[in-house]
């Protein structure tokens, strides 16, 4: 009790509050700004904490990341670009509320949900995080191969009622996945003798153009004016979202576990977590065929889930040193910069800023509602601005923000194809969001595939001798084999219905 109270002490500190509300501030505008992502936003900040003491260091980089997240659903539910590839998978969702007149409803739940996640999230982190992290510690290359194929299998249910554009769509992602060196060979493929593809294609740039450019280029090229979103100007933005959250409540529930569990896992990260919690919703939901035309369950699931896993991640990162995500990756750096080499000894050495850093997703998290609402009001001022004077001005920061990712032109040209590509998909029925989780685990999967063969030296029943594998295994073998055995039931079944 001593250290939590040392720790509060140390987070309530006149000068940590201020960082934490200046962090917060910037954290919601790199978020709204399609292209400058939270891992950008930690990025920027590393320069800044060289000259902070550890406790207002890591307290910016938590606050700016959990605003952040939420902030990508801003552009999302506006205009259809998502802020953050956490926010991509229900964008779709989102916009076709906001098409509907319900931007205020889609905005205020997903900013409820996403303090709601946050919360459960730092409860998960605070009370089970050696729990947490030795269950991921288990997970091998089997586990992880049937975790990248149940992230896959779920782009079958949050496509559209076509399945079999779903799926082209999700080879398609797969296919700009496999650009790159090969990680096992050594060889380039597809490269076409360009240096920089041999790098891969980076998932910052290919989003951006895949939903960004995309939605410039169908601005552009519309015969007729586009449907202008009805809700002009916000009013009470809480209003109808506690009804949704009681009616949803266990999905607020499902999807803050997902997001935690997901987020525990090296590697996996809040992005993976939102697609997997909307496909699981859109799954056992009663009403599945609403999901895609302005429902918002699945925004409930993902929406809670994008700042639960932002808990999930930090816990391999500060028990073990293995980083969840991108973000917590920078942050074992800055933690080594501090003297705070994470793994189980610093729990013993310095418990005092470990529980601070505890206290300040809680912070940050209460924090996101006053800020977060300040940011909904404020970006209203979108829907006034006409189109094809918004447009320009997207594409200009979509051009800047993946500029700076790498500071290549290269990277650019990428985003421009990708969103021609996205384009001529979309005017032909083709959704684009499986395309975008193929490309998202397309690594994941080969990485995990190649090293487990190579281990069970092509041995296909060694993927279901360990227990946690097999029992992924077997769901996702059961859920592709779903269709074929529910089909086969009707069939035989329809003669005796017809007696």
């Amino acid at each position: 009790m001593d250290v939590i109270l040392q720790a509060m002490g140390l987070v309530f500190d006149p000068y940590v509050m201020m960082v934490i509300v200046l962090s917060g501030a910037f954290g919601l505008f790199m978020g709204a700004i399609p292209g400058l992502s939270a891992t950008m936003a930690t990025a920027l900040l590393v320069p800044v904490t060289f000259f902070m003491p550890p406790v207002p260091a890591l307290a910016a980089i938590v606050t700016a990341t959990a605003m952040a997240i939420f902030a990508g659903d801003l552009p999302g539910a506006l205009l259809r670009i998502p802020g953050t590839p956490a926010s991509a998978a229900y964008t779709e969702e989102a916009y076709a509320m906001t098409r509907k007149g319900k931007a205020e409803l889609v905005l205020g739940v997903g900013l409820s949900s996403a303090v709601i996640g946050g919360l459960f999230g730092a409860v998960v982190l605070s009370f089970t995080a050696p729990v947490l992290a030795e269950v991921a510690l288990k997970f091998s290359s089997f586990e992880y191969f049937w975790l990248a194929c149940l992230g896959l299998t779920s782009a079958a249910f949050i496509s559209t009622d076509e399945p079999v554009k779903g799926l082209i769509s999700l080879l398609v992602g797969l296919l700009i996945a496999t650009v790159g060196i090969d990680p096992t060979a050594g060889h380039p493929r597809f490269t076409f003798g360009s240096v920089e593809l041999m790098g891969g294609v980076n998932f910052i740039p290919a989003m951006i153009g895949m939903f960004a450019v995309a939605e410039v280029l169908r601005s552009v090229t519309a015969t007729s004016p586009l449907a202008r979103v009805e809700n002009g100007h916000f009013g009470n933005v809480f209003r109808g979202v506690g009804g949704v959250l009681k009616q949803y409540k266990l999905n607020l529930l499902r999807g803050s576990v997902i997001g935690t569990l997901v987020g525990a896992l090296p590697g996996a990260g809040s992005d993976i977590a939102a697609w997997i919690s909307y496909a699981v919703s859109k799954k056992f939901s009663r009403t599945p065929e609403k999901f895609g035309t302005g429902h918002v369950e699945g925004i409930v699931d993902a929406g809670s889930s994008n700042n639960a896993g932002l808990g999930g991640t930090w816990v391999p990162a500060l028990v073990f040193g293995i980083p969840g995500d991108s973000i917590t990756a920078i942050v074992i750096g800055v933690l080594y910069v501090k003297g705070m080499n994470p793994g189980p000894t610093v729990f013993l050495e310095q418990p005092e800023l470990i529980y601070a850093v505890f206290v300040t997703f809680f912070v940050a998290n209460l924090l996101l509602l006053p800020l977060g609402y300040a940011a909904i009001k404020s970006s209203t001022q979108l829907l006034r601005v006409p189109r094809d004077v918004l447009m320009p001005i997207i594409l200009m920061f979509c051009i800047v923000g993946t500029f700076a990712i790498n500071n290549t032109v290269f990277g650019v040209g990428v985003m421009m194809v990708l969103g021609l590509v996205a384009y001529v998909m979309e005017e032909n029925g083709f959704p684009i969001a499986p395309a975008i989780l193929g490309l998202v685990l397309g690594g994941l999967l080969e990485d995990s595939f190649m090293t487990s063969m190579i281990k069970a030296d092509g041995n296909l029943v060694a993927f279901f001798e360990r227990p946690i594998a097999a029992v992924l295994g077997v769901v996702t073998v059961a859920i592709w084999l779903s269709p074929i055995v529910l089909r086969m039931r009707r069939k035989g079944a329809s003669p005796a219905g017809d007696v």
